[in-house]
């Protein structure tokens, strides 16, 4: 991606990188380390191969992680956050805190 691809505002330029819950999720996961797709699609759940796949590629393209294919029978693949990937953690951080503490309220209704 380039800076002319991206939007003017800071807050959208993100949204454009995780907005998708299954990137969310994918990061969540990935924030503890590296882990393979069936790791990852079992923590993640109700998430098909195909978005899966399709998500991971995105986010490698993006540069939020790195895939390694290991030269295997069968072929193992890992994917890990970059230092990128990594920079969100506070942003997962503050949506943690924040679910918690609504749940927490909702509860009280």
């Amino acid at each position: 991606m380039t800076d002319k691809d991206l939007p003017a505002c800071p807050v959208e330029t993100t949204l454009t990188l995780i907005s998708d819950r299954w990137k969310v999720l994918i990061l969540r996961d990935l924030m503890d380390g590296t882990k393979r797709f069936g790791e990852l699609k079992k923590s993640i759940g109700h998430i098909t191969q195909k978005v899966l796949t399709s998500n991971l590629r995105d986010m490698e393209a993006s540069g939020l992680l790195t895939r390694t294919v290991y030269a295997e029978v069968p072929p193992r693949v890992e994917y890990t956050l970059t230092e990128t990937g990594c920079s969100l953690k506070p942003i997962l951080d503050a949506m943690w805190d924040w679910g918690l503490a609504y749940k927490e309220k909702a509860v009280r209704l």
